[in-house]
Parts: C-alpha cells; structure tokens; sequence
C-alpha cells in the first residue's frame, strides 16, 4: 500500500472508532418509531437490554455521555443540592459545568488519589452538615475507569455504603465500565453494584457511532426523562443509532480485552526507548512523557506518517478497534526512529 494510500491510526481517544459492517447493516435494518412518544422498538429494545444488563429497573437512551451524566446529576439533586466528585472526574471537569450552570448543583471537587480513587476519610469528610449555612450534600459521583485506570470492587463496596449510611445517593460515570468489568473479570452488574445509576457510554471501545444509557430506578429514570426533554434531547427515529448501540453491547463487549492487550503491548515496546516514560496501561489507554522540546518535532513525523495524537508532554495514547496490532507496529517502528 503506497504511503498516500495508507490509513490513518488515530489513537486520541476510543471515540474515534466507526461502525462496522455488521453494525451498520444492523442500523439499516432498524424498526424505528417516534421515541419521544415512547414509539421506538429498537430503542425500547437498547433500554430495555441495557437496564437488564447492567441490572436496573429501567434505562434512558441519550445522545452523549455528557447528556446522559447530566441527566443523572439533575435527577439526583435539586437547585442549591451539591455532588462530591473527583477533581480529575469528567462530570468535573470536562463537562462544561453543566450542574451548575443548569441545575444550580453546586459540585464539590475533592482531591483523586494516585490509584484514581476517592479517600472514603475524604468523602466523609466534604459531606456537610445539616445547617443552612451549607448546600445539601446529595449525591456521590464515581467514575470507571477514570484516566485509564480501574477502581476495584471492595473500594467501590466501601465508597458506596459509606455514601448511602449517609443518606447520599450515588451514580458511577461508566464512560469505560465496560472496560473496567472487562479488566477485573466481572459481570457488568458486579461492575456497577452498589451506584444508584450509572451512565453507559457506546461510543467509545464499544463502537457504537453515538449515544450513552443511563440506567436507574424507574423514578429517577421518568425524571431524568422530563429532563431530557428539556435539554433537546428527545430524538424522534433514533432506532436507527439504537440499533447500533444495541449491537455494540450484544457483540463487542468481550473484544475490549483485545484494545487492553495492544495497549500493554505497545506500552511495553515504547519503554524500551530511550528520552520517554510510559505508564503500565490498566485497560486501553496510558501516557508517555515526552520532553517538551521534542513534542514538534514528534508531532511533525507522526502527521507526515499518518498517524494522530494529541500531542502533550504527557501524551495520552488510547488503542480501539480501529486500532490493529499491525497498525501498533508502524507507529511502534515511527517512535523508535524519532528517538533512536
């Protein structure tokens, strides 16, 4: 295959994977209907699977993770509530403040620990008292994986008694949960044991093209469907993207173990070099630390050889389905030469 020809390898993130064949004809294929009148087989069908897998009452399809951790937030808690949350959470930090801005949930951001968690003396500590002076603690939000690593069923046991002893609900930003139940060898409902909700991501390691599930009690999920509709979500013939989510779950859940097996592959080959530091991946993503004058040039041969990062000195490289061992094995070869 001649250079111009040859495929990118995108390794920003696991969000950049598209649907395949099979899920494609599977989409073509969906029965659809008007869901915001309740009306779409195929995603009653997504919601209904999702919620029995992950073992809930009920679910709720939404257009994003953002949207459907949103959904949860909003649901949890009422103007002048407040979250606690890791201060490296995405419902944190990469969510645009949206409890605050549109809920008025005031979050209360407390330090992660190395291993990603939350220290069970910190979350005790950061619940408030009951005194007006102070916004009323709700909720505690979780997230797995968070930064590619995995949070392990006894601290997640921990976490969440110590939550609902003191009357706090909690819901679990399950981004990557697949991942993380892939890693530790559990049924998705152990994964998720003890959370209130939790948020399904399908458009990341799963392939899905769009769309999260938020899974819930049936109370929190009408709730959260009010809300919905009140941000714009309420799609019309979403069978279509239902029906690739629905695929993405019955077909790629186990192949996620492949992306967590070439990511500690090519992490392994990238510390053999000399001038970086590569982090042990847990699941499909790690980081390299690379000197900040080398970045542009780096970044410079990676485009010229068709592959994309974000550059960063502490670049985050995530593997997928797009992402082959053969095509590990050119970008290996591409950083070998830059620094060798």
């Amino acid at each position: 295959m001649s250079e111009l020809n040859e495929k990118w390898l995108d390794l920003r993130s696991d969000t950049v994977t598209r649907p395949s064949a099979a899920m494609r004809a599977a989409m073509n294929a969906a029965d659809v209907g008007d869901d915001v009148y309740g009306d779409d087989p195929t995603v009653n069908h997504l919601q209904e699977y999702t919620a029995d897998l992950f073992g809930y009452e009920a679910a709720l399809f939404a257009p994003s993770g953002t949207q459907s951790n949103l959904l949860a937030l909003l649901a949890h808690c009422g103007r002048g509530d407040e979250y606690l949350v890791g201060q490296e959470a995405h419902t944190y930090r990469y969510e645009g403040g949206g409890a605050a801005v549109l809920g008025s949930i005031q979050p209360q951001p407390i330090i992660n620990q190395p291993d990603g968690s939350i220290a069970l003396a910190d979350i005790e500590a950061y619940i408030k008292p009951d005194d007006f002076h102070f916004a009323r603690t709700k909720l505690l939000a979780l997230e797995n994986t968070i930064g590619g690593r995995v949070l392990g069923l006894e601290y997640l046991k921990q976490a969440t008694t110590l939550a609902h002893e003191r009357g706090l609900a909690t819901h679990l930003d399950g981004a990557r949960v697949c991942n993380a139940a892939v890693k530790l060898g559990v049924s998705p409902r152990a994964a998720v044991a003890g959370f209130d909700s939790v948020s399904v991501c399908l458009s990341k390691g799963l392939g899905a093209p769009v769309g999260s599930v938020l899974c819930g009690s049936k109370p929190l999920i009408a709730e959260a469907k009010r809300w919905r509709k009140m941000l714009g979500g309420g799609m019309r013939q979403a069978g279509m993207i239902a029906a690739g989510g629905l695929y993405a779950l019955q077909h790629n859940f186990e192949r996620l173990a492949e992306d967590h097996d070439n990511a500690a592959y090519f992490a392994s080959e990238l510390a053999k070099l000399k001038h970086i530091k590569v982090s042990a991946p847990q699941t499909n993503i790690f980081y390299v630390d690379i000197p900040a004058d080398a970045c542009r040039g780096l970044n410079d041969v990676l485009q010229l050889t068709r592959i994309r990062v974000s550059m960063s000195p502490h670049l985050r490289i995530v593997t997928h389905m797009d992402a082959s061992r053969e095509d590990i094995d050119r970008a290996i070869t591409v950083f070998g030469d830059f620094f060798g």
